[in-house]
């Protein structure tokens, strides 16, 4: 029988290899094996120790992630229906898996006894970390409950699980469901040449013999919505886009999601519930930088006070210039970026379009890793690649000073069929220690970026370039860490409201003289941005900054509040309304149905969490307002942000962490500044 490549252990997944049919098998097997080793380890009677114990629990943690880890990610970026068949049927059993591990009172009172034992004192911080935050993991998990309750956490956990993966399921199959297919040139009037070329280049893909495609991609819907002239066809592709996998729209009720979040909210609620907590947020909360719901709320509010004047001058600015240029009485939601776009020209004389020719994708990349290397001290170089899953993907490895690995990533940009949408950086695994072997961290990196058109590379938007920026930042976090212990290493451990602070850190980069030198080339001349452009840019930096501040306000407290209602009926819609009546300057149409879509915290791990963001944007703020002071690629505050930040991984507090390389407690004056609140 030939071997199932999920089972063979090689350094990297076999992605040439794996197929839907090696899944239930691999798994199966390897949680079977697992299970066992946990009867041994919790039945031991000799006394816990880091290496008779904990080290064993890690190795099957690291036997376990190499299955899935593949697996997880190819259900990500090469979606199939036999994958999303084997995922869905994979889901229950580790949430199975899971739960019974968090419920093993054997297990729980072996860390007991190690977190009271003399051996305790002599563990590294990592390690001590590790052991802590295991103990509060086993009552999250209900380990103290009755054995009836237990049982009710492990099947809601199950049916959570299954619940979130068919929302995104749900996402992308909407997404993908609709296109606009344009066969009249005139109706692409206002469109950039590149958004054309690339829908040409779609509906050549798609098997058309004439015309341009147009989809919900960003690459695609972006454009579209801030160039193109024709308003009805703008109303058209908002509507789809704004009302995916709904009640609402063109596919209305097909892949609707209004009855999977309910169940989602309802499930997630009584599990809060069964564990002692009033609603869901506050068991979220339990592991995050945040105190309680309150000073999340309040931390919310003080960004909307700052902001929401500003947001109302933003808005009468831009209804007075739409009057102006096309007698328009009242802006509609798809008339919002169209007319942005153009008084950003006018105000500035400059189009994120016109941009684009001045940062080429290979230059964007030799710029980037060039400014990690100035910041860090290390050099990214491409590899030798192992199997790949898709012919676009790259290579390549990180090494220090010393020419030692740190550790390397794939490398995944352009946008396809079957690829979820967005970015994001995943783990392929992590950095651990065992004896003298040292297993170092992997990394995916995942964009959507605009596909090559003809003989020119992809040309990148400043926006696209600051997303690579800000990924890439997240893969630093987890690639240059020097935790040994693989819980604890890299991102992982680290509390969700902090996770960001490396990731918008590095964004910062992509509005400096001295980076925009290494990373912008125009694809003809090869110049960098000239002065004068750069100068528009900065001048429109923070332009409608107050009302794109607002706009993150209303989604992360539209988490928190959804999540923090005690009751079982958590009504979406109602709450989102209650949020925009509140907070927000404008007011989309009644048919917009944004939670329907709200992947990230419904299905992407930020449930009650989405504040998180501008959270983390204080810390970032305020930590690159050090490189301000002292030079923006001084070697030795570099370091000191390695040292700090990117090397401890989660093995302690973020707090601590940021006091030891700021010297002090954050403050929210860098964020209102760099945003222009101030």
């Amino acid at each position: 029988m030939t071997q199932n490549p999920l089972l063979s252990a090689p350094s990297f997944p076999a992605f040439d290899q794996i197929k839907a049919e090696h899944v239930l098998p691999a798994l199966e097997k390897t949680l079977t094996e697992c299970r066992e080793q946990l009867t041994q380890l919790g039945a031991s009677k000799t006394t816990a120790s880091w290496d008779n114990f904990v080290e064993p629990l890690e190795n099957l943690d690291e036997r376990l992630e190499k299955v899935w880890s593949p697996v997880s990610h190819l259900n990500a970026i090469a979606d199939s229906p036999e994958l999303r068949e084997a995922v869905q049927k994979a889901l229950p059993l580790l949430s199975d898996y899971a739960a019974q591990m968090g419920q093993d009172k054997a297990l729980y009172q072996r860390f007991e006894a190690l977190a009271d034992s003399t051996e305790f004192a002599s563990l590294d911080i990592a390690q001590k970390t590790l052991v802590n935050n295991q103990l509060r993991d086993f009552k999250l998990s209900g380990v103290t409950l009755p054995a009836k309750d237990q049982k009710t956490y492990k099947k809601l956990s199950s049916e959570l699980s299954k619940l979130c993966n068919q929302y995104d399921q749900n996402v992308l199959d909407a997404t993908q469901a609709w296109s606009l297919h344009i066969t009249n040139e005139a109706d692409l009037a206002g469109l950039p040449d590149t958004a054309i070329a690339a829908a040409k280049q779609l509906a050549q893909n798609d098997g058309k013999d004439e015309g341009w495609l147009f989809n919900l991609q960003a690459p695609s819907f972006i454009p579209f919505l801030t160039s193109a002239d024709n308003r009805a066809l703008r109303e058209q592709l908002y509507t789809a886009y704004s009302t995916r996998a709904s009640d609402q729209g063109p596919h209305a009720g097909k892949w609707d999601n209004t009855d999977t979040m309910a169940q989602i909210l309802a499930k997630r609620q009584q599990l809060a519930k069964l564990l002692g907590f009033e609603h869901y947020a506050q068991y979220s909360l339990e592991t995050k930088m945040a105190k309680d719901v309150a000073e999340v709320e309040a931390f919310l509010i003080e960004l909307a006070q700052h902001s929401r004047k500003l947001a109302k001058e933003e808005d009468a600015q831009l209804q007075a210039f739409a009057q102006e240029l096309d007698g328009i009485d009242q802006l509609q939601v798809w008339d919002r970026s169209y007319y942005a776009e153009k008084l950003k020209l006018r105000l500035f004389d400059f189009s994120e379009e016109q941009l684009r020719a001045y940062f080429p994708l290979p230059k964007v990349l030799s710029g980037l890793f060039t400014t990690v290397q100035k910041l860090f001290g290390i050099e990214v170089r491409e590899a030798t690649a192992p199997p790949l899953w898709h012919e676009d993907v790259q290579f390549f490895e990180i090494v220090d000073k010393q020419g030692a690995l740190r550790g390397s990533f794939y490398l995944d940009l352009y946008a396809r069929e079957a690829k979820r949408g967005g970015a994001w950086m995943a783990d392929c695994s992590n950095r651990r220690v065992t004896g003298k072997d040292i297993q170092h961290p992997v990394a995916f990196l995942n964009c959507n970026f605009s596909r090559p058109t003809g003989d020119q590379p992809a040309l990148l938007r400043h926006d696209d370039v600051i997303t690579l920026f800000h990924e890439f930042g997240h893969g630093l976090h987890h690639m240059l860490t020097q935790v040994d212990v693989a819980s604890v290493a890299g991102i992982s451990g680290v509390p969700w409201d902090a996770v960001e602070l490396p990731s918008q850190f590095l964004e910062n980069w992509c509005w400096s003289r001295e980076a925009l030198d290494l990373i912008s080339g125009h694809v003809d001349s090869g110049e960098p941005l000239p002065d004068e452009l750069l100068d528009k840019m900065l001048k429109g930096k923070n332009f409608h900054a107050a009302l794109q501040m607002l706009r993150q306000v209303e989604f992360a407290l539209f988490d928190i509040r959804l999540h923090s209602q005690s009751g079982q009926q958590q009504d979406s819609q109602a709450v989102l309304e209650a949020v925009r009546k509140e907070v927000s300057v404008t007011q989309p149409p009644a048919f917009n149905r944004f939670a329907h879509a709200f992947s990230h915290i419904f299905a992407g791990g930020y449930a009650a969490g989405y504040y998180s963001y501008k959270w983390a944007e204080v810390l970032s703020a305020d930590a690159f307002s050090r490189f301000e002071e002292e030079g923006l690629f001084n070697a030795a505050v570099g370091q000191d942000f390695l040292q700090h930040i990117l090397e401890k991984g989660g093995s302690e507090p973020p707090a601590q962490l940021f006091a030891q390389f700021r010297g002090r407690a954050p403050s929210i004056e860098a964020l209102l500044r760099h945003s222009g609140l101030l």
